[in-house]
């Protein structure tokens, strides 16, 4: 068969975030899923080495690249339209569910089995996927933190949820708060407070 699959997911940088938004910065899924995919690998190495985990940080990288696969199907809802109100979140639950299969189907039949893992987000192992999904809010704000560094208060509200929706993971994952405190203050600073940071250290 002659496969799709490829040509969706080339087709990720098209869709943009943060769409009813004012962006500094513009955003698409292709390269928020890669920013998931570095930070949920920090976070798995980071609890190996520091929290005695026993995670797959590769694994957990390769499952963040293709956590946004299904949006090439239906694009990037923002958040006050899907969680709206339960009954709005339930249905595009299943319209999500639904564009992860249509994804898998596009594969060819051989290859299916390995991906439904990967892209099928009610098949993907519970504890990797706890951590994508920490990837995933830590990206956002990162994204808002910037955001409101150059000035832009179309963020507030959103570093404020995140930043509760953080503190009640770390409970849970101190990975998370080691993360925070070692990696973000570094992210709004210039290129070259970065080069004396690093020529200091």
């Amino acid at each position: 068969m002659d496969s799709t699959f490829l040509a969706w997911l080339f087709r990720m940088p098209l869709i943009k975030r943060w769409a009813l938004m004012y962006c500094v910065k513009a955003e698409n899924i292709a390269e928020h899923s890669h920013q998931v995919a570095v930070v949920a690998h920090l976070l798995a190495v980071i609890r190996n080495q520091k929290f005695n985990g026993n995670l797959n940080a590769d694994r957990a990288a390769t499952i963040a690249l293709y956590h946004e696969a299904a949006e090439t199907r239906y694009g990037d809802v923002v958040s006050p339209t899907k969680y709206a109100n339960e009954q709005i979140s339930r249905e595009f639950k299943k319209i999500e569910g639904l564009a992860e299969q249509e994804c898998l189907a596009t594969l060819p039949e051989e290859l299916q089995q390995v991906f439904a893992e990967i892209i099928v987000q009610d098949d993907v192992d519970t504890e990797l996927k706890a951590v994508v999904k920490a990837a995933d809010i830590l990206v956002a704000y990162i994204k808002a933190v910037t955001e409101l560094y150059h000035n832009n208060p179309e963020f507030e509200h959103v570093e404020k949820n995140l930043k509760h929706k953080l503190d009640q993971i770390k409970a849970d994952m101190p990975e998370v708060d080691y993360f925070i405190e070692t990696f973000i203050p570094a992210c709004t600073a210039t290129v070259d407070n970065l080069s004396q940071q690093n020529s200091n250290g």
